[in-house]
């Protein structure tokens, strides 16, 4: 593909014609991404600027130019080279070759929290979270340019749009994994700045639980029931058990020990995050302990109310 040519910053002849100053040249590279060179009393410094078109932009510097001495990549840069290191740094390009060296963007962060949310058997609904309310200025930026400022505007413009606790929700599942990719690359030296910036916002939590007395319970069941069996059983299980959805889905018949005088139904964990494997371990406490009652359904004693999860 065409480089974008600009005869005054292309050799170093050219470049030390430039006067001094502070106020970087510049060449635009692609949508977003330009190519900045400061003019200094020695040699040159190159830098990556990458802007979303609304405001927000990054500035990184990434070498030395070769205004005084030979290039000898990646220290000291040609114009050349700069513009390949300025892209590799800003975006990965369609047909770039992956390169391990390069440091990891936080849209590559939230694939790699993902695929490990995958492997432990947890839900992957945070990482789509998280992507639904990222700008593709943030999606590109590396992590290891990230500051606590711009992490907290972000976290600030998702107030209003989101119920505080969903503002939580969202920034833990972020936080997590810009952790999981700090704790890869030894690179990411800037925790402090998403332990800052995403900060979860006070006083969110509000309880939603609702509890019905057991004649509600039971008018509940008895109506899913007359719906469709599967879907009877299903309510009847989170009514008996208090146990959430995403834990009942996953039951199995061998969950269930049908002892004669006190049956027992061990529970999945749920799958709210964590370091453990949902699909082979357990809820780590008591069994519940069930009795028929007279419609012949099992259901815990003393029935005092019941909390039923709504989500």
């Amino acid at each position: 593909m065409p480089k974008p040519r600009s005869p005054k910053l292309e050799s170093p002849t050219s470049r030390r014609k430039l006067p001094v100053r502070k106020k970087p040249y510049q060449v635009r590279l692609a949508p977003g991404i330009a190519l900045a060179y400061r003019r200094n009393a020695g040699p040159g410094t190159w830098s990556v600027r990458v802007s979303d078109g609304f405001g927000g932009e990054w500035l990184k510097r990434i070498g030395l130019a070769d205004d005084l001495e030979p290039a000898a990549p990646p220290h000291v840069l040609s114009y050349w080279q700069a513009q390949e290191a300025a892209r590799k740094l800003a975006r990965r390009q369609p047909g770039d070759v992956v390169d391990e060296s390069r440091p990891l963007t936080v849209a590559e962060a939230l694939d790699a929290y993902e695929k490990d949310l995958k492997t432990r058997g947890a839900s992957k609904y945070n990482v789509g979270r998280v992507r639904l309310h990222l700008s593709s200025i943030l999606s590109s930026k590396p992590i290891a340019l990230l500051d606590a400022k711009e992490l907290k505007r972000w976290r600030d413009s998702l107030i209003g749009k989101l119920a505080p606790a969903s503002v939580n929700r969202t920034i833990k599942a972020f936080r997590a994994a810009l952790e999981i990719a700090a704790d890869h690359d030894p690179r990411i030296t800037n925790a402090r700045a998403w332990k800052v910036g995403l900060a979860t916002l006070p006083d969110a939590a509000q309880a939603r639980n609702v509890i019905l007395g057991d004649d509600e319970v039971l008018r509940l069941v008895a109506a899913a029931y007359e719906r469709d069996a599967r879907f009877g059983l299903l309510v009847d299980v989170l009514a008996t058990t208090g146990a959430r959805h995403s834990q009942a889905t996953r039951l199995t018949v061998g969950d269930l020990r049908l002892d004669p005088v006190a049956p027992k139904l061990t529970m999945p964990r749920s799958g709210k995050g964590g370091s453990h494997n949902r699909a082979a371990r357990k809820r780590e406490r008591s069994p519940f302990r069930l009795h028929r009652n007279s419609r012949g359904s099992w259901h815990r004693r003393p029935p005092v109310g019941r909390r039923m999860h709504c989500c």
